[in-house]
């Protein structure tokens, strides 16, 4: 039974590039500073967490996602700083961990690192890796990041960087450990290597219907109980769109959900979506749009469903106007999250 009280709500965005009101897009510079209000505007409104992605790409403004974070760290009080992920396999686990606990200590034991493979393969050149050694090289990395995770002296040695010994890394986090999850993309054996290692996932759904992932929860609980691990409370990540008016929503979220899946699949062989797929993925599949007490909904049955510890809605995908992303991030927190509590205490979850 979901949790109600404990239940944490977040954003996530992946750093699209911002449309002016006459169609025209910003640059990356202005869409950045955006994301930096954004922040500021979830923070005000009480939403959990805000998480940035990292890509190396033209279509996305984001290619280092803990400056951003510290930008916003400097706006905020109270809202957690995530990335939604950080590449691990084509980056240094003692800077990205060197990194996190800078910002750990800029915003007051605020941030969380995601970890992850990325959904994109451009980094792996930019910075001299082999794609052939894609599973190889996560794996290594996560066990050296686990071991600068405990913040003593570590050592190590591996395949693709230089060995450790006895290395104290700095600085060191206030609490004495930086809050990190692993995200998961659906594979069995990304389920199991979180469990090994005892940290909290985040699944990404952003196709079919959330029913689908059932088999991987309760495969995660099953390894957890293997490895006498935590059993730690689920994350989910979705894309979704809200407006006052549901027409409206649907309308603003097919153009810009659309445009942004079918630039992506033209690199990794995808159809164009079709208007009866998008349709579907919004009526039962993995895309809440429309408006507040539609998605709230929605939601609610999702974090039902699967028993979850936390809902983040990915905004902003494709070109939509900061009026556009402000006004959806504001009624996500002031309409939809407290409809979503209010739906799952009707079903019998904690007061």
């Amino acid at each position: 039974m979901v949790n109600v009280d404990k239940l944490e709500f977040g954003i996530e965005t992946f750093g699209d590039i911002v449309a002016n009101e006459d169609g025209s897009l910003k640059s990356a510079a202005e869409s950045i500073r955006q994301i930096v209000h954004e922040g500021e505007i979830a923070d005000k409104y009480g939403i959990d967490v805000i998480g940035v992605g990292e890509h190396h790409r033209p279509d996305y403004s984001v290619s280092s996602p803990e400056t951003v974070l510290a930008a916003i760290a400097s706006v905020t009080q109270k809202i957690k700083l995530a990335t939604a992920v950080t590449v691990l396999s084509s980056d240094d686990p003692v800077r990205v961990y060197e990194r996190f606990a800078t910002l750990d200590g800029l915003s007051n034991g605020r941030a969380q690192v995601m970890l992850g493979r990325g959904s994109f393969t451009e980094s792996f050149p930019l910075f001299g890796y082999d794609l052939t050694d894609y599973d190889d090289l996560f794996n290594e990395k996560l066990e050296l990041f686990d071991k600068l995770r405990t913040e003593k002296a570590v050592t190590w040695s591996g395949k693709f960087r230089a060995a450790l010994k006895e290395q104290e890394v700095y600085p060191k986090t206030e609490s004495g450990k930086l809050e990190t999850y692993i995200g998961i993309g659906g594979s069995p054996e990304s389920i199991i290597r979180a469990a090994r290692f005892g940290y909290k996932v985040i699944i990404a759904i952003i196709g079919g219907q959330a029913d689908r992932f059932k088999p991987y929860i309760d495969l995660y609980h099953k390894a957890n109980q293997k490895f006498g691990t935590p059993d730690l409370p689920i994350a989910v990540h979705s894309h979704g769109f809200i407006a006052d008016d549901n027409h409206e929503a649907v309308e603003v979220a097919f153009k810009n959900i659309k445009a942004n899946f079918d630039r992506i699949g033209l690199t990794r062989g995808w159809a164009p979506m079709s208007r009866e797929q998008f349709n579907s993925e919004t009526k039962v599949g993995s895309f809440y749009v429309g408006d507040p007490e539609t998605v709230a909904q929605r939601i609610a049955r999702t974090i039902d469903l699967l028993n979850l510890g936390r809902f983040d809605l990915v905004y902003g995908a494709g070109n939509q106007t900061a009026a556009q992303r402000e006004r959806m991030i504001e009624l996500y927190a002031t309409k939809v999250i407290p409809r979503v509590k209010e739906i799952l205490k009707s079903k019998g979850g904690a007061e």
